[in-house]
């Protein structure tokens, strides 16, 4: 019986790393933020990119207060696609190389945010 449990005790260990893995999702991994599920499905632009935008953006990209902004002011559904259409919000919030960090001088936004805007230009930025 001694010679067993060893045996016993390897397959439990591996078992238990099984069931782990399997109890990885896609849910279970996009958790950020305080344990927030990121939904990244049928993102829209009202409740969720504008909501981005304003804790994020528009204290220096809202509508009048584009100084120091190179102009880009993001206050408005055509402003914001146009952005999205040409790489250039994505580009910026992803900091990607050849492409200013924004936001200007701080960190990147949340992964979660940054997934939200992706998705949301992936998924035809619309406005709705």
């Amino acid at each position: 019986m001694k010679s067993i449990l060893p045996l016993l005790m390897i397959l439990a260990m591996g078992l238990c790393i099984i069931l782990s893995i399997e109890g990885c999702s896609k849910q279970s991994a996009d958790k950020l933020n305080g344990g927030a599920i990121c939904d990244t499905n049928n993102i829209s632009y009202s409740k969720q990119i504008v909501s981005i935008l304003q804790d994020n953006c528009y204290s220096c990209h809202g509508h009048n207060s584009t100084v120091g902004s190179g102009g880009v002011d993001l206050s408005t559904y055509d402003a914001v696609s146009a952005y999205a259409g040409d790489g250039f919000l994505v580009g910026n919030v992803t900091h990607a190389p050849g492409y200013n960090a924004m936001p200007y001088g701080g960190p990147k936004l949340p992964s979660c945010e940054i997934n939200t805007i992706i998705a949301w230009v992936n998924q035809g930025a619309k406005n709705n």
